[in-house]
C-alpha cells in the first residue's frame, strides 16, 4: 500500500502507516482489519502505550509475514543510557514476539534519570559505557553481532534540532534516520522540516487530523467537496504529498479504510498552498518545545 521513502542507511520506510497510543489507542480487531483487509504494512507503537503484547498477537493472527512489515517502537525516556536502552529494546522485542524492529526511536527529548540533566544524559560518557555521543551509545543497530534488533534509529518529539550526528563521521550505521513529531495543517514546523532534510533525516508526522480539530475547518471541507474525498483524506493526502511519513491513528475499521485511501489522487498546487496557510502553531498532543 502506498509509497516508500529512502532512509539515509539505505532502507525504505512506507510513507503511510497506522499509529497506536496509550489510553484506548489499541483495538485488536481494528489492527487485524488494517493488516488483513487494508494492506497496512507499517505500524507504529511504543513501550509507553502498553499494547506491545496485544499487537504482537494481532500480527501473528493476521498471517502477514514479519518480513513484509515495518514495525516502529520507541525507547521511553526513563530507559536512556547504553545498558538500559539495550535491555528495554530486547524486552520490547520479547513482548511483541519479534526479533527486531525496523525503526527504534528515542520517545522524548528530556531524560528521566535522577541526578543527571537532559544535556548530561545526551552528551556525557558515563563510567563503563562505550565512548561516543549519546546517539551512538543508546542505539542498538547490530549490537549483538549478526543479530540486528534495530535496523534504523531516530528520535521522536524533538522540536529543536535532533542531536547532531557526530557519529556520521565515525560510524554510519548509527546515523539518526528519522525525527517524528506532531504534524498537521495547524502545526507546521517548517524550519525543523527544512533542517531535517538538509541533514538527510526523514521527517515523520503524527496526529495528521489534529485529533479531529482539522476535520471541520472550512478550507478542508471545501477541498473535500472539490475532490470528492473526506476531510480526513484531504489532511492525510496533504501530509504525505509534502513528503512526510504519516501515521494516522484510529481504532475503527471504517476509519482505517478511509485513511488508507489517499494514494490514488493528488491535491493541486494552489490547494496545497491554501492548507499550508492554516498553520497557527497549536499543539494537540504533547508539547516538547519547553525541553532544552
Amino acid at each position: 500500500m502506498g509509497y516508500w521513502l529512502p532512509l539515509s542507511n539505505g532502507l525504505q520506510i512506507p510513507i503511510l502507516g497506522l499509529g497506536t497510543s496509550h489510553r484506548g489507542g489499541y483495538i485488536h480487531e481494528a489492527i487485524l482489519h488494517a493488516l488483513k483487509k487494508c494492506g497496512v504494512r507499517h505500524i507504529d507503537t511504543a513501550k509507553r502505550y502498553g499494547c506491545e503484547e496485544q499487537l504482537g498477537t494481532a500480527i501473528r493472527e493476521s498471517g502477514v509475514p514479519r518480513s513484509d512489515l515495518w514495525l516502529t517502537n520507541k525507547l521511553w525516556h526513563g530507559d536512556y543510557g547504553y545498558k538500559a536502552a539495550k535491555q528495554s529494546c530486547l524486552d520490547s522485542c520479547s513482548r511483541m514476539g519479534v526479533d527486531y524492529f525496523d525503526l527504534y526511536l528515542m520517545h522524548w527529548p528530556e531524560c528521566q534519570q535522577n541526578g543527571l540533566s537532559t544535556r548530561e544524559v545526551r552528551a556525557k560518557q558515563r563510567p563503563g559505557e562505550p565512548s561516543g555521543s549519546f546517539m551512538t551509545r543508546v542505539k542498538l543497530h547490530r549490537v549483538f553481532g549478526a543479530v540486528a534488533i534495530a535496523c534504523a534509529i531516530g528520535v521522536s518529539n524533538f522540536f529543536g534540532p535532533p542531536p547532531r550526528n557526530s557519529s556520521r563521521r565515525t560510524c554510519s550505521v548509527f546515523t539518526t534516520c528519522i525525527n517524528q513529531v506532531e504534524y498537521h495543517v495547524y502545526q507546521q514546523p517548517r524550519q525543523l522540516v527544512e533542517y531535517c532534510r538538509e541533514e538527510g533525516i526523514v521527517f515523520q508526522g503524527y496526529s495528521p487530523l489534529a485529533k479531529g480539530q482539522a476535520l471541520g475547518d472550512p478550507t478542508v471541507l471545501k477541498l473535500a467537496e472539490k475532490y470528492g474525498r473526506t476531510p480526513a483524506q484531504i489532511c492525510i493526502r496533504w501530509s504525505i504529498q509534502n513528503g512526510v511519513v504519516t501515521i494516522p491513528k484510529s481504532t475503527k475499521k471504517e476509519r482505517i479504510e478511509e485513511n488508507c485511501q489517499v494514494i490514488g489522487f493528488q491535491l493541486d498546487e494552489e490547494d496545497m498552498a491554501a492548507l499550508g496557510k492554516l498553520h497557527d502553531g497549536r499543539h494537540v498532543s504533547w508539547d516538547p518545545t519547553h525541553v532544552k
